[in-house]
């Protein structure tokens, strides 16, 4: 069992201190509660929670349901404009102690779920009772002060999100060691507008149990709510499998090679870059990033000996390890979700001068996700310490990038690229396993000197032999995880090349 941190457990207690005196002056005798609502609000919210927690009911739903505090938080603040704050504060605590726990330890995670909404609730509810809440909800007959009521409404929901958002990058930092920073970075952003949104479920909610209409009329909010819940899950259940897939063909490629382990996401992590910086629309960098971790896919289909050779290439051998591109291709042409990425998989070996491969195709035609993957690759090839050549400098790779643009890159690509590295910098790892133990017992050793002449033409590979794309070391690196100077597909070797297009 995962123990929490003592920093954790005194911030844990404090909100459940907090939490008590927000809801005591609704325990005292005498005090006038009105019972009934708080009961209705607090079972509502409790059992929409309940079905996250029940496995019978999430089996006999085909686990379909929306899961996890925060799906009915419209409940919550319509308790906050029509209570009094400590007896909304009370609403929150039943649902949140059946709200579903990911990992253990689970009673502390809900008590710590109970304390935070109890005390946002809270402070939604002082927020509406200060601006006028109850009379702008209007009662019975009387028709709600439109459009004032959106103020306290408005307002409700804001403090709500602040409180619940401060509450939870105080947990972060204490339970998971994060900076401040780190630990409020980004939450504020992320939970305004579903708490927006919220607060104007939770108005119509409020103003529909006032009306003459009563609480059954206020449930069928919840209903659009619930549909949108769902279809909300059902969009992150089909994320985290794409998410899993692409992770496990990531995985195999690593297995397969492990000169090149981390090459794939830090060239997802590069094409990221380049596409913001050349303006891309949001939905289109997650498939660039696709395509940048998914370009090396197709190298499953090529003999591990010929990947791991050391040595130069054969004809034959070459011809092999061309074809990856059409492997990886073929790999994930049935995966819908990939777009773009599937062309980019097959040209990122194609070349602005139309001497690359498969197709040579040139400059326009090649795919514009191909030209951004093809420069963040050989990008992180140049600046990753492996085992046959060593890492160069950002500078470094990033003049080599600008000497062979127009030919082997797009300069737009290039500029792109140097101009997010302007402003985000790069800290390159080492993509080899160093720590992989040698024949004798030691560490790999390090890289081999090579000879610095470069190949003949504008993109030569530094360190290649006038023979070949590279004169020693893995054959891997010779055609798949060339750099800047490779010049396979245009070298003077039958198999280098390019095929025409079928």
């Amino acid at each position: 069992m995962k123990v929490i941190p003592r920093a954790a457990r005194v911030y844990i207690g404090c909100a459940l201190l907090g939490a008590g005196a927000c809801v005591l002056p609704a325990l005292r005798p005498g005090t006038a509660v009105p019972w009934g609502t708080v009961g209705l609000l607090a079972a509502l919210y409790a059992l929409c929670e309940l079905p996250a927690r029940c496995r019978l009911i999430g089996r006999a739903l085909g686990r379909s349901l929306p899961m996890g505090t925060g799906s009915f938080f419209p409940v919550l603040l319509a308790a906050a404009l029509l209570l009094p704050p400590a007896a909304a504060a009370l609403t929150a605590i039943p649902g949140s102690l059946l709200a579903r726990v990911e990992e253990p330890p689970a009673a502390p995670r809900r008590a710590w779920r109970a304390a935070a909404a109890a005390l946002a609730v809270w402070a939604a509810a002082l927020t509406a009772d200060a601006l006028g809440a109850p009379t702008a909800l209007g009662r019975g007959p009387h028709a709600p002060d439109l459009p004032y009521a959106l103020l306290p409404a408005g307002a409700a929901a804001l403090v709500f999100c602040l409180v619940l958002t401060a509450l939870d990058g105080g947990i972060r930092a204490t339970a998971c060691g994060l900076p401040p920073r780190a630990a409020w970075r980004g939450l504020l952003g992320r939970s305004l507008t579903p708490h927006t949104v919220h607060g104007l479920a939770g108005l119509m909610m409020a103003v529909l149990w006032r009306s003459t209409y009563g609480p059954v009329a206020a449930l069928f909010v919840l209903l659009p709510m619930y549909i949108s819940c769902w279809v909300f899950a059902q969009y992150h259940r089909e994320r985290a499998a794409h998410q899993a897939t692409i992770r496990a063909l990531v995985q195999a490629v690593d297995i397969k090679d492990r000169y090149t382990r981390g090459h794939s996401e830090r060239v997802g992590q590069a094409s990221v870059l380049i596409a913001r910086e050349l303006g891309m629309a949001e939905d289109r960098l997650d498939v660039v990033r696709f395509a940048g971790i998914l370009h090396d896919v197709g190298k499953l289909g090529v003999p591990t000996r010929v990947l791991t050779k050391d040595g130069p290439l054969t004809p034959e051998e070459r011809r092999v390890i061309e074809l990856h591109p059409e492997y990886g291709h073929e790999m994930v042409r049935g995966i819908g979700f990939l777009g773009e990425a599937r062309a980019a998989i097959l040209h990122h070996h194609e070349r602005m001068d139309g001497s690359g491969y498969p197709y040579g195709l040139h400059g326009e035609q090649i795919p514009e996700f191909a030209r951004v993957v093809a420069v963040a690759d050989a990008f992180d090839a140049m600046t990753s310490t492996r085992c046959y050549s060593r890492a160069r400098p950002v500078p470094t790779a990033l003049a080599e990038l600008e000497r062979c643009a127009g030919t082997q890159f797009d300069p737009r690509m290039v500029t792109a690229l140097v101009q997010a590295l302007d402003r985000h910098g790069w800290q390159p790892a080492v993509t080899a396993d160093e720590a992989l133990p040698g024949p004798s017992g030691g560490n790999v050793p390090p890289p081999r000197e090579v000879d610095p002449k470069p190949a003949d033409g504008p993109a030569g590979r530094v360190g290649a032999s006038p023979a070949g794309p590279v004169g020693e070391g893995p054959a891997e690196a010779a055609v798949v995880a060339d750099g800047a100077a490779s010049r396979v597909g245009a070298d003077a070797s039958p198999a280098g090349r390019p095929r025409e297009r079928a």
